[in-house]
């Protein structure tokens, strides 16, 4: 892609960007990146030898209807983590709050009416954790005991009196 400023008629500059291809044949990619939830605590399994980390990521967002009424939507997206690093899989816990990104497909399958129902999926890419929902059982990293900051020499400073400010 080559992208130039050029200047308009009333001396504004503005972003041109030319694509160029190379060959006829290239790949089209279609990437989804989703901020969420986790809904229940993920699930680590061997498949065909490979590891895969699968879980579910809600996303809500609120928005106006046509009435003027606050209305939520929650749209779920099933991940798919293919990778030998399962080292994040302890972490990934119901209430966490994670950024995804991927491949995404829509799946369908047959509900118990006879209708057919669509599940967004995601072939998940890249996976960071962005805050924890839960505190009633903490992550591994939170499992350290909290309380009174110990100074830079290891002692414990509780004596608030010394403190030359």
């Amino acid at each position: 892609m080559e992208i130039s400023f050029e200047r308009n008629n009333y001396n504004r500059y503005f972003v041109c960007s030319k694509l160029n291809i190379l060959s006829e044949n290239f790949d089209v990619m279609i990437k989804l990146q989703v901020i969420g939830h986790l809904g229940k605590d993920c699930i680590t399994n061997v498949v065909n030898g490979k590891n895969v980390i699968n879980f579910s990521v809600a996303h809500s967002e609120k928005f106006r209807d046509a009435s003027g009424n606050t209305q939520e939507r929650t749209i779920w997206v099933e991940c798919s983590y293919w990778t030998e690093r399962t080292a994040i899989a302890p972490y990934l816990r119901k209430g966490t709050q994670v950024y995804v990104e991927g491949t995404p497909d829509v799946r369908t399958y047959p509900k118990k009416d006879g209708t057919t129902g669509a599940i967004l999926a995601l072939r998940v890419n890249n996976v960071q954790l962005l805050g924890s929902g839960r505190t009633e059982n903490p992550s591994p990293l939170q499992e350290q005991t909290v309380g009174q900051p110990v100074a830079a020499g290891g002692v414990d400073d509780t004596d608030a009196d010394d403190l030359p400010f």
